[in-house]
């Protein structure tokens, strides 16, 4: 599984590399954010290329993601800048159309690899000619816009209902290459991040986010306990895909309904908080 974990810090990026965290994601993405995530227990990262040139300068074997603003008249601009800083993976978010795909990977050019964050219902509606575009080299299903968007309850209820899977689906027929979303801790929350994962191995997602609450400098004194803290973390996960590896058909159907029964359990919990 690819681990992604979002950072500026540079002193921060070099412990997660050390720990083997396989891509730092710089996060420039700001247009737009403050509107369709009002209210919401969201973080709006407001990075910079200077932060992008920061962590290139510590990175010898993680690579750099650098998540761009969504599509516009600044993207040029944007995109030329964020790979002379040294990104070697380019994000897209919040695109709706194989149109704006196009405009995107005609400005990146082949001179990054390129990383679509697939966020919003048109986009899932327009998948299959967005896969037929050639140049796209990862994509990452962002659950958060697309609980927004679709205004449910909690937002892996996008698992729940067989939306991941028809997703899922379209992205394997296309042999393309997919993440999805984040994850906290093994043995943490409901559903329990163990079993978020198991379902990334049975759907064919290869790459997750490391979320904030999988291990934040805030919850350590000091460094040191923040990098022992990131790599038992992170060696958790690591023995937990060694197992999932070995599993047979039958454990991650079993396991699917359980996350299913875990979500509207959670669902009912955040609904009763409501009332």
């Amino acid at each position: 599984m690819r681990l992604i974990y979002i950072t500026r810090d540079p002193a921060v990026a070099t412990i997660a590399q050390e720990i083997g965290v396989d891509w730092i994601f710089v996060d420039l993405e700001y247009r737009g954010k403050d509107q369709r995530q009002a209210a919401r227990d969201t973080v709006i990262s407001r990075h910079s290329v200077a932060d992008v040139e920061n962590i290139r300068g510590v990175l010898t074997t993680s690579q750099l993601l650098v998540r761009i603003n969504p599509l516009g008249p600044w993207s040029a601009e944007e995109i030329d800048a964020v790979i002379v800083a040294g990104a070697d993976i380019v994000m897209l978010p919040y695109f709706k159309t194989a149109e704006d795909v196009a405009g995107f990977l005609e400005l990146v050019a082949g001179r990054a690899r390129t990383c679509l964050l697939l966020e919003t219902m048109g986009a899932i509606a327009d998948l299959d000619r967005i896969l037929g575009l050639p140049g796209i080299d990862f994509v990452h299903v962002g659950l958060n816009d697309i609980h927004i968007e679709r205004n449910t309850t909690f937002m892996f209820e996008f698992f729940a209902d067989g939306s991941m899977d028809a997703v899922a689906a379209r992205l394997r027929a296309g042999n393309q290459l997919f993440g999805i979303g984040g994850m906290a801790r093994i043995g943490a929350f409901l559903p329990p991040a163990e079993r978020i994962l198991a379902e990334h191995f049975r759907l064919g997602s290869t790459g997750v986010i490391l979320s904030r609450s999988f291990c934040s400098p805030k919850q350590a004194k000091g460094t040191d306990e923040f990098r022992a803290l990131f790599a038992l973390g992170v060696a958790e996960v690591r023995k937990q895909e060694a197992w999932l590896a070995e599993q047979p058909p039958e454990f991650f159907e079993s396991n699917r309904r359980q996350l299913i029964r875990e979500i509207y359990q959670v669902v009912e919990q955040i609904r009763s908080r409501k009332t």
